[in-house]
């Protein structure tokens, strides 16, 4: 795995700075900056040449480089100046990250794209930072390397905000942490694997951290996530970090679904793709990479943290369907299929959090259905809830990130669909039908009375199969952390 971690500044001229290939960018009228006005002298007047014979006609995505005697320029287009926001500039700078990998420049400088045209020079700063980070990403774990492999080793930002490009690299470096997560294997990102990494947040933090193991957890009356565990041998955890950096104030709560691997159990999935069942802690991944990014930026709230954690599997002891299992608030749950069983172990994540924390809202994030994949794809997140207000939040949190969300109504008819006759609720509603609302109906279950309460469908999002200059095909995104940040007020 790599990537650049951070982004800096510099106040210096671009003519004292060490790099390889600088960047600007130009609208769908052509007209350059102060610097690009420099660069263009620098070059002999290409650019503007190119600009006045049309060769540049500053769309979005596109790019053109100019050889000077001792450096390159590349001239990137944001596209209409009307339609001009935060997420164009994070785009431009992920495409000018991997053309200059591709490119085989180790060190990049750019200016913060569009600068004249914003009016939050800092939001503008940030977007590029975690554009640069994010474009910057590779998984190279598991492969020896070769010829094309190539690293960026430095980006400077001209023109920008020092607090804005700081802490755009501190969520970016986050978001990355929970891609690699979600890419490691099965066997290497084991719920144990999950625990040290909170480990390892907690110490850089200061936050506390409990975990409890599968005698430990079942002690104490989580049946949810005990029966889904039965039918494995690597140890199931439960997973709890709290910062405190609020004083008296209620917690934000993060709960994330941490199933490493997910064969299906019982009702078990074909085998066509099941390789893809690595992703299905992503939910937890997201967690983790939330919790990262707090234990860098230290923000004056309190947050606790929960993440059941363990494996799907078929063995022996596994749990089976017609199985009656009891959560974590007393709750039954009738199980008709064992591979629905995400909405069970977030069960008792999600009763523990009501219970002990008295949470301000709640948030979880799962890899649940694939219902949510057929409705939205890869490209958005599904969402559903308790609190119309706090849905709002999110929306127009997502405005400033650039990420995609999709509201699915929960009505009560639908929540209807998941009681049973012979326990208190179903883990499965009526087939074929409404398979995302009827997922989210069963965990209202398990939040407290009165709690604000969004639940993200990220079976699409997790990981992507489309085409995202920020984002790597066919691997995790790390995709809803920087909204839910945005939303908390990181």
């Amino acid at each position: 795995m790599s990537h650049l971690n951070h982004v800096i500044t510099s106040a210096k001229s671009w003519q004292d700075l060490s790099f390889d290939l600088i960047a600007i960018g130009v609208f769908d009228e052509p007209k350059l900056t102060e610097l690009g006005l420099e660069l263009d002298s620098k070059v002999g007047g290409q650019i503007s040449a190119a600009i006045k014979n049309g060769d540049i006609k500053g769309k979005v995505k596109e790019t053109t480089i100019f050889y000077g005697s001792d450096f390159k320029v590349l001239v990137i287009g944001l596209g209409k100046t009307a339609k001009f926001e935060p997420e164009i500039v994070r785009r431009a700078a992920a495409i000018v990250v991997k053309q200059a990998m591709s490119k085989k420049y180790g060190k990049l400088a750019l200016e913060v794209f569009g600068f004249d045209k914003l009016d939050d020079l800092e939001a503008a700063s940030q977007a590029l930072a975690e554009g640069v980070v994010l474009g910057s990403y590779q998984f190279l774990d598991y492969k020896k390397p070769d010829e094309d492999d190539f690293e960026l080793t430095s980006a400077i930002a001209l023109n920008a905000s020092d607090d804005g490009i700081a802490k755009g690299s501190k969520i970016a470096d986050a978001v990355c942490l929970a891609r690699n997560l979600g890419n490691h294997p099965g066997n290497v990102a084991t719920p144990t694997y999950l625990a040290n990494t909170a480990a390892e947040i907690a110490k850089e933090g200061n936050m506390k951290l409990t975990v409890l193991d599968r005698e430990e957890f079942t002690k104490i009356g989580m049946g949810a996530l005990a029966g889904v565990a039965l039918g494995t041998d690597e140890p199931p955890k439960f997973i709890l970090l709290e910062y405190n950096g609020g004083g008296a104030e209620k917690p934000i709560a993060l709960v994330g679904k941490g199933l490493t691997f997910d064969s299906g159990g019982i009702s078990i999935k074909p085998a066509a793709k099941m390789d893809e069942m690595k992703y299905d802690m992503c939910g937890s991944a997201v967690v983790l990479g939330a919790m990262k990014a707090i234990a860098a930026l230290k923000p004056k709230m309190n947050v606790v943290a929960a993440i059941s954690a363990t494996e799907n599997m078929s063995g022996g002891k596994a749990y089976k369907p017609g199985d009656i299992l009891t959560a974590y608030n007393g709750k039954t749950i009738e199980v008709l299929n064992t591979d629905a069983e995400g909405r069970i172990i977030l069960a008792d994540a999600l009763s523990y959090v009501s219970k002990h924390s008295d949470p301000e809202f709640i948030f979880d994030f799962a890899t649940l259905t694939g219902a949510v994949v057929i409705t939205l794809g890869h490209i958005a997140t599904g969402i559903l809830g308790t609190d119309e207000e706090l849905l709002e939040r999110v929306k127009q949190a997502s405005r400033i990130t650039g990420e995609k969300f999709w509201e699915l109504p929960l009505w009560d008819e639908y929540c209807e669909h998941v009681k049973s006759k012979i326990a208190d609720v179903k883990n499965m509603g009526k087939p074929r039908q409404a398979g995302t609302i009827t997922a989210a109906a069963f965990l209202k279950e398990f939040v407290g009375e009165g709690i604000p309460w969004v639940h993200f469908d990220i079976a699409g999002s997790a990981w992507t199969d489309e085409d995202i200059p920020y984002t790597i095909k066919n691997t995790a995104t790390g995709a809803v952390i920087r909204t839910v940040l945005e939303v908390m007020g990181v």
